[in-house]
């Protein structure tokens, strides 16, 4: 099931990177931005949008046909302060979410959407409900061609994207599992966190990742990823690999986007 897919989360830090310093040396290359979290489902840009403009996104993608761009719903925080997935209604936050939504990808030229809220106040059912109708209205109508999730190993966050996941996986294209936020750990760890998620996410197209951040956990670029990630290609379990992020690969020249995507690239 090995997949020729390299992402990486751009422009969140407001490091002035742009889409054409990513390397891009592959048949399925995928860049993705960050959005803020929304007012009940309304959507506005919360990115990089001086170096991320419409007219970039139209430019990069007319010289790379394998490149698509995506837009992250949700994330941690906004200007230092907690976001939430907080519904009024699951109608009414459906409503709003699929007109803001096609508002910006039609604007910024966007393919598909990744969910990576990482806070909650409402239900595992009601996260499901609300986003798995978001992801098949704005799948149905060719808005976008693909979804992807992002959870990370916290009792809270899994018990809401699973609950997504057994309702709606169908609709959801990739995993793209936070690896990096655990602990720093060695190759056979990772390897053993891979297949658990692999069974949490059964069926689904798991990506591995790593952090560039200087905080970031789990498996670093240097302390064996690309050995353990080369295993899992080996063995056709090898979804792609996703980067966070740019903003921190920047100061290193993004060597490590290079290396990921020769190891995508590799037989």
């Amino acid at each position: 099931m090995s997949l020729n897919l390299f992402r990486e989360y751009i422009g969140a830090k407001f490091n002035g990177v742009k889409f054409t310093d990513v390397p891009i040396n592959l048949p399925a290359s995928t860049s993705t931005s960050s959005s803020p979290s929304p007012t009940n489902g309304d959507f506005n840009i919360f990115w990089d949008s001086k170096n991320l403009t419409p007219e970039a996104a139209a430019s990069i993608k007319t010289h790379h046909a394998n490149v698509n761009i995506g837009v992250s719903l949700g994330g941690a925080s906004v200007n230092n302060a907690t976001a939430f997935f907080q519904p009024k209604s699951v109608s009414s936050w459906v409503n709003n979410a699929v007109s803001s939504l096609r508002e910006i990808i039609i604007h910024y030229h966007i393919n598909g959407i990744d969910i990576d809220y990482e806070n909650f106040h409402a239900d595992p059912d009601t996260f499901a409900e609300c986003v798995g109708q978001l992801i098949t209205t704005l799948k149905s109508d060719r808005t976008i061609t693909f979804v992807s999730i992002a959870p990370f190993e916290d009792p809270d966050v899994q018990r809401h994207y699973l609950a997504l996941w057994r309702k709606y996986g169908h609709a959801i294209d990739y995993v793209n599992f936070q690896f990096y936020a655990y602990d720093k750990i060695g190759a056979t760890q990772f390897l053993n966190y891979f297949r658990l998620q692999e069974q949490n996410y059964h069926g689904g197209k798991v990506l591995a990742s790593f952090s560039t951040d200087s905080d970031g956990g789990g498996l670093g670029p240097d302390d064996g990823f690309f050995n353990a990630s080369e295993e899992l290609k080996k063995q056709g379990r090898l979804g792609g690999i996703f980067v966070w992020s740019s903003d921190d690969s920047k100061k290193f020249g993004f060597r490590y986007e290079v290396q990921s995507q020769q190891l995508l690239a590799s037989h």
